[in-house]
């Protein structure tokens, strides 16, 4: 949690307005979230962010010189306003990655919970739980769905031959490279202190030979008696090109990579479930 914190801050000075969904609860009825949120003197900057620049929480201009705490934190901070996305000084919109918007929640929460004085152990282990459970929270991005297949109604056996012939004549076409993903995530980590990021460019002709594969697949003709099974391989095969894909993300969202990394284990193992149920399924249809 510190080493996330620590890296937003390093690369990132700006307030900005929580929007946290966390279901923790404070006080026996009050959420997290609505003390994030809260804003007493309803200026536009909630009360925990108040804290920070030593404003009054309970009014709009503090120091009654006409201009109010919002717009005076805002020029502080180069931005044009506190509220919704966050503008730059050159007004384009702030991109964060998830490792910022998941600091910036934590230092949210952290901030808030501080000033309430509740920041005891259980709050801390709760909390800790919260950003393991985030961090290792991520479904697939692209699901394909049956529609997106080109489905032989009525197939036939020989069907089910040419749909097996090509796929065979797939993966023959896309060879995977010397380099296993496993081989090159042990190469990366060095030890349980360093790493090699340089090392995760070797996964990029793999994330390639993935969605090639992927691409014919969506294309090629599909019996409608294998369609679930073809489907299932395709999304696992799916997921696990965008696993890899987010690994290589350590140098900047750390917190993808690692979700990723935790992650990649299950993926495999669905991957090699759906194409067994697969390649058994055309097993008894060809003989």
């Amino acid at each position: 949690m510190v080493f996330i914190v620590a890296l937003f801050l390093t690369k990132n000075k700006t307030i900005f307005q929580n929007k946290s969904q966390s279901g923790l609860v404070y006080n026996g009825n009050e959420k997290i979230e609505d003390l994030v949120n809260r804003d007493t003197d309803g200026d536009g900057v909630s009360d925990w962010e108040e804290g920070l620049f030593g404003t009054d929480p309970t009014r709009r201009d503090t120091n009654g010189d006409g201009i109010l705490d919002s717009v005076e934190i805002a020029k502080l901070q180069g931005q044009s306003s506190i509220n919704g996305d966050l503008n730059l000084g050159n007004g384009s919109t702030e991109n964060l990655s998830q490792t910022e918007q998941l600091s910036r929640e934590l230092l949210s929460t952290l901030a808030t919970l501080n000033q309430a004085g509740s920041v005891d152990q259980t709050t801390v282990d709760t909390l800790s739980n919260s950003l393991i459970a985030k961090i290792q929270d991520s479904g697939a991005r692209k699901i394909f769905r049956y529609s997106d297949l080109k489905i032989i109604k009525n197939d036939t056996r020989q069907d089910i031959v040419n749909y097996n012939n090509t796929l065979t004549v797939i993966y023959k076409k896309y060879p995977f490279p010397k380099d296993t993903v496993i081989d090159i995530i042990d190469e990366f980590v060095i030890d349980e202190e360093t790493v090699d990021e340089s090392v995760l460019a070797k996964l990029d002709p793999i994330i390639k030979q993935y969605n090639n594969i992927i691409a014919e697949m969506v294309k090629m003709n599909v019996p409608e008696d294998v369609a679930l099974l073809h489907l299932a391989t395709l999304n696992s095969l799916q997921k696990l090109s965008e696993n890899l894909a987010d690994i290589r993300l350590y140098e900047n969202d750390i917190v993808v990579s690692v979700s990723a990394l935790s992650q990649y284990d299950s993926t495999t193992d669905n991957l090699i479930i759906a194409t067994n149920n697969l390649l058994k399924e055309l097993s008894l249809r060809l003989k």
